[in-house]
């Protein structure tokens, strides 16, 4: 394979936390073409020129789009969305280009290896339309290694580097001319913390983030709700009135309540069963839990969330986006 990497920003710019994105996001670029060479033929790039964004994207995309004919382009970052320093892990994720299901294959590959190899979440592939994805000329990923100000985030990467830029290595190659490698150091797989009691018809564990109430934009002001079809189904579940400009059930739901969404396996918890409300869901999160009323089919697989939480639910559990809870339904008497 020809390969062209390149390293994200340029000196002085990109994400700043506990570790720069810069030097971080050149480090990995170098070491992954360590890893590559000599099975492959690898160019790796890194904008020392640029004074803004707009140059800069110009400028990468220029040199990837130079290289001639070439089996894939990949950008290496790493992110940044939370106050600095952050104490919650964040994780790793790949962007793609939109449509292109190789690519989204690749992407949720490179994701998984840089989570098995260093235990990072794997917060999945993302199809978001990046400038560099959406204008290299060849297939494309852009790799967001880890949070910059996650510490967590940061203490995995720093100990399982090596790992980590092999996982990437072999996750874009698929591996084959690798196998016979050593592999680097890996952490310890972990049994969960919890096991789901024999008796619970559905389980998760993983990400999650928040739905539902007035000031939900991520939902239309139509939108309603999965087997929930009308306010007298669940008059605990919703506000007096309908809020002003919308017409759905999903906007109606009371923030201040406890309800949960799940992707529900209708095939062992009906949607009538959901819709009863007499059995309700255990929400768990660290060493906290609280019951919740069951209220939605959701999130999207797309998102690498298990559950969307209300906001009440979200606070008193002291999550932000993307922590990890633990779902049992029905909870346990």
């Amino acid at each position: 394979m020809k390969i062209v990497i390149s390293s994200g920003h340029w000196p002085g710019a990109g994400a700043h936390g506990i570790i720069s994105e810069v030097t971080e996001a050149r480090r990995v670029v170098e070491r992954v073409a360590d890893f590559l060479r000599p099975e492959h033929e690898v160019i790796t790039y890194h904008d020392n020129v640029s004074n803004d964004v707009d140059e800069n994207l110009d400028r990468i995309v220029s040199f990837h789009n130079a290289q001639g004919a070439h089996d894939l382009d990949v950008s290496v970052h790493f992110n940044n969305a939370y106050p600095s320093p952050y104490s919650k892990p964040i994780g790793t994720e790949c962007f793609h280009y939109a449509g292109n299901d190789d690519m989204r294959e690749l992407a949720a590959a490179v994701a998984s290896e840089i989570a098995l190899a260093s235990g990072l979440k794997d917060r999945g592939p993302k199809d978001d339309g990046l400038y560099f994805t959406n204008h290299t000329a060849e297939p494309s990923i852009l790799i967001e290694v880890c949070f910059v100000e996650s510490e967590p985030d940061v203490d995995l990467y720093r100990r399982y580097f090596e790992g980590i830029c092999e996982a990437i290595a072999v996750a874009i190659t698929g591996g084959d001319e690798m196998a016979e490698r050593p592999p680097a150091e890996r952490p310890p797989i972990e049994p969960p913390a919890t096991m789901p009691p024999e008796d619970a018809l559905f389980y998760a564990r993983g990400s999650c983030s928040w739905f539902g109430g007035p000031e939900d934009d991520g939902v239309s002001p139509s939108e309603g709700l999965a087997f929930l079809y009308d306010v007298g189904d669940a008059p605990h579940l919703f506000l007096p009135e309908q809020p002003s400009g919308t017409s759905g059930l999903a906007r109606r739901l009371d923030p201040g309540v406890f309800y949960v969404a799940c992707r529900w396996d209708y095939g062992s918890t009906s949607k009538d069963m959901l819709r009863n409300q007499m059995r309700k869901v255990l929400v768990r999160a660290g060493d906290q839990e609280f019951l919740a009323y069951p209220a939605d089919w959701g999130p999207d697989q797309d998102t690498g969330r298990v559950a969307d939480l209300s906001p009440a639910l979200m606070e008193a559990l002291d999550l932000s986006t993307d922590d990890e809870v633990e779902i049992i339904y029905p909870a346990p008497e």
